[in-house]
């Protein structure tokens, strides 16, 4: 990949990653909740998605996706129901509570894997990120190089980007968190992103593949 394409590519992606979806929601949430440590592992899950999500944009299962209009529904079903259902969590059952100090409480093992996969969960059966990078990636290939190594570049330059804007919008929510570290206001914040994910669930179901 010639250098200006790639800067063509990277400032195109940073410029639809700092509109905040459900996986900055989901880490945000995560790193108030319990630290340095779950965001890293909701780092963990969403890169992974992420790889498997290009690998099949590489492979062309982005356009068996759109040209196959039951196979758009179930994976559309199928992610909007898991955001309403963290929407309905966040709402409905109690999350563990943060002292009167504000820190973060001890972060239980049990729950390393089931952050992970709620991560990948999240980001790989979201439809909207595949048909999108399906039309987005193809732009910036040049088809003189060996195709597989581009879009490893273009894989590496998104985990690069999404790490760096992802942990700005963390450290703005834990700066933002340190003067409202009540239970009244951790209370409300709780509820909102609650109420987020379940609407980003039912505009998901909106979601048209062309």
């Amino acid at each position: 990949m010639e250098l200006y394409l790639w800067l063509t590519f990277s400032l195109a992606y940073l410029a639809t990653t700092l509109t905040p979806g459900p996986n900055v929601l989901l880490i945000v949430r995560n790193a108030l909740r319990y630290g340095p440590y779950a965001m890293g592992l909701t780092f963990v899950g969403n890169l992974v998605a992420q790889l498997l999500v290009i690998s099949g944009v590489a492979l062309g299962v982005g356009a068996i996706l759109i040209a196959v209009p039951s196979a758009f529904l179930a994976l559309k079903i199928a992610g909007a129901g898991y955001l309403i259902y963290l929407g309905v969590c966040q709402l409905f059952f109690r999350a563990p509570a943060t002292g009167a100090t504000g820190e973060v409480p001890a972060f239980p093992p049990s729950a390393k894997w089931r952050i992970g996969a709620e991560a990948f969960l999240v980001s790989a059966s979201n439809p909207k990120t595949l048909i999108f990078l399906c039309a987005f990636l193809p732009q910036f290939l040049d088809h003189g190089r060996p195709i597989a190594g581009q879009f490893l570049v273009m894989y590496l330059t998104i985990a690069a980007i999404v790490v760096t804007v992802h942990s700005l919008y963390c450290y703005t929510a834990y700066r933002f968190s340190k003067r409202l570290n009540a239970a009244h206001w951790a209370a409300i914040l709780k509820r909102i992103s609650g109420a987020v994910f379940i609407g980003l669930g039912v505009r998901l179901l909106n979601t048209k593949a062309v």
